[in-house]
């Protein structure tokens, strides 16, 4: 599974709409609405990274509202129980 999470900036009077739209496109798992520079980050997760284009600039960049998207793809996924694996050294608790 290919994970990618996509910065969204929208025109300010679509971000519902937009958010709404973009969460409908098979693909997508989660939108966020979101402060600072970007206005939604969706997270996206695939099979393989051809499908990636589809999703992201066949797709969600075409949603009305959609004025500029950023998609970083992840390496890795690290969870509160794999990072306390990680840092325990094999000691005894």
């Amino acid at each position: 599974m290919i994970t990618a999470f996509v910065l969204i900036k929208t025109r300010v009077d679509r971000i519902p709409e937009a958010a709404q739209e973009i969460s409908e496109i098979e693909g997508i798992s989660e939108v966020y609405s979101v402060t600072g520079e970007w206005d939604l980050i969706a997270v996206a997760r695939v099979a393989q990274h051809e499908a990636l284009a589809d999703v992201i600039a066949d797709r969600l960049s075409k949603v009305e509202g959609v004025q500029a998207t950023t998609t970083h793809i992840s390496f890795r996924a690290y969870s509160k129980h794999d990072l306390d694996a990680a840092f325990s050294l094999g000691f005894e608790h």
